[in-house]
């Protein structure tokens, strides 16, 4: 059955606009709200209307915009990632319903053994995907192998290991430290407590990196001993009584709080111990996305549902191409200035 065409008269007579103002929201031109641009875009998505512009690049990655086959891909994700497949998951069913394909989300056990793996592949229906996601903080390196050592197509979500034959896409939390110390360091903050882990997984390792080498160029050194890395083993109580005596000890102007599940606590520490933010110290969270259990923080804006939309795109050109070199996409966000950091020297280049 042939799909009836949909044109820029039906998506105007549906949302009330002229065909000027839908043509100008999807060509990306000025004179509107992101409200009204918003709608456009959503309603263009579900009735499966593309511009001239987006078939050219769909030709141009081999990918057809109505596939006669509907795919099924899975994105293999454990309790560690929970907190943030829900905005992974969204962005990749946003982006295949455009295409007609399912996404599945399956949670592999945490007392999974690498003996058991091939067990329990069969078991959820792994072997009859035609495609794999693979979602941050997979416990052990081992596992993690045997993840990205499936013989399907798979999109790695999350920086890749060093020599790794997988296509990776994720959102660039290097970037995301960098805009927090450039930003703290232009509102005058020199002293710059950092908070969480920077041991246990890859990406925690890597923010700590990040943080080293923006205060370097700041012009200033960073002594590990001064900032507060022990992971939450369990002990929240003692986790934040160390925190505070960090504080005190070292009386910094400002804390970057660089893991997403370690703001609250760390927020509720520094308020428990009578420090008014931002007033007494401004306080900056890496955070998935913001909650109401904390005020408006600032914090980089992490782009994990358009990393799962554009990881999408990045399995079906895998697809389409699977002689290509693989590709490592970082997915960068912009910074939101919140309430919680005050400028204490708005002079400081």
């Amino acid at each position: 059955m042939r799909r009836k065409k949909v044109t820029l008269t039906d998506l105007s007579n549906k949302l009330g606009l002229s065909v000027q103002t839908v043509s100008k929201a999807l060509s990306g031109k000025p004179g509107m709200s992101e409200e009204t641009r918003s709608e456009v875009f959503r309603l263009a998505r579900e009735l499966g209307y593309w511009t001239k512009d987006q078939r050219n690049a769909l030709t141009y990655e081999r990918i057809s915009p109505y596939p006669i086959v509907r795919r099924r891909f899975l994105l293999l994700h454990n309790e560690q990632s929970v907190n943030f497949n829900r905005l992974l998951l969204a962005g990749l069913h946003e982006r295949f319903t455009e295409f007609g394909h399912i996404v599945e989300p399956r949670l592999l056990p945490p007392e999974l053994k690498p003996e058991a793996f091939d067990r329990w592949t069969d078991k959820v229906g792994l072997p009859y995907a035609e495609g794999v996601f693979i979602a941050p903080r997979m416990a052990g390196a081992e596992l993690e192998e045997r993840l990205l050592a499936l013989p399907m197509p798979r999109i790695l979500l999350n920086f890749p290991p060093p020599e790794s034959a997988v296509d990776s896409v994720i959102w660039d939390v290097h970037e995301a430290v960098h805009q927090s110390v450039r930003r703290l360091l232009r509102a005058g903050h020199r002293d710059i407590l950092y908070v969480g882990d920077i041991v246990s997984q890859r990406g925690f390792r890597l923010r700590w990196s990040a943080f080293q080498e923006a205060m370097g160029e700041g012009g200033i050194a960073v002594d590990p001993e001064r900032h507060w890395t022990k992971p939450m083993d369990g002990d929240a109580g003692a986790w934040a009584r160390g925190l505070i005596e960090r504080i005190a000890s070292f009386r910094p102007s400002a804390v970057l709080c660089g893991i997403d599940e370690l703001a609250e606590p760390a927020y509720y520490a520094l308020r428990d111990a009578g420090a008014r933010i931002p007033q007494d110290i401004s306080f900056v969270g890496i955070v998935n996305e913001q909650t109401d259990r904390l005020p408006t923080l600032a914090r980089p804006l992490l782009p994990i549902k358009e990393s799962g939309y554009r990881a999408a795109d990045r399995l079906l050109w895998r697809l389409a191409n699977p002689s290509m070199p693989y590709e490592h996409i970082r997915i960068r966000g912009d910074f939101y200035p919140g309430s919680t950091l005050l400028h204490v020297n708005v002079t400081t280049p």
